[in-house]
């Protein structure tokens, strides 16, 4: 799997949710990786496009402010998030060196 840095192969990934993105990213250059390309079991990579696919659902969009509830459910989106950052580490088995970023972006919205 290849990225746009300098890096000839991707050793290092972020688990990172985002906005109609796939989870994982370069660590080094921030690049958006393919989850296809990952050599994952299918059941974890449809949790992981799953778990992305509601990143900021804690978020009401038109108004631009958390809904009520909102710091609970990314919580809770948050806590998925780990559990899936350990299943990928126990999967491939030190073939890769993770990082796993939480969402504060509730926490943000709600400060404002």
């Amino acid at each position: 799997m290849l990225c746009s840095c300098e890096q000839r192969e991707i050793l290092d990934i972020n688990i990172e949710g985002d906005v109609a993105a796939d989870p994982l990213w370069c660590i080094h250059c921030g690049c958006n990786l393919d989850i296809e390309a990952m050599p994952i079991s299918n059941e974890v990579k449809r949790e992981l496009i799953k778990w992305a696919s509601e990143y900021g659902s804690w978020i009401d969009w038109d108004l631009d402010e958390v809904l009520p509830r909102g710091i609970d459910m990314e919580t809770e989106h948050n806590r998925q998030g780990e559990i899936l950052f350990e299943r990928l580490k126990q999967e491939l088995g030190g073939r890769y060196n993770f990082k796993y970023t939480s969402s504060t972006m509730g926490r943000r919205y709600a400060s404002n």
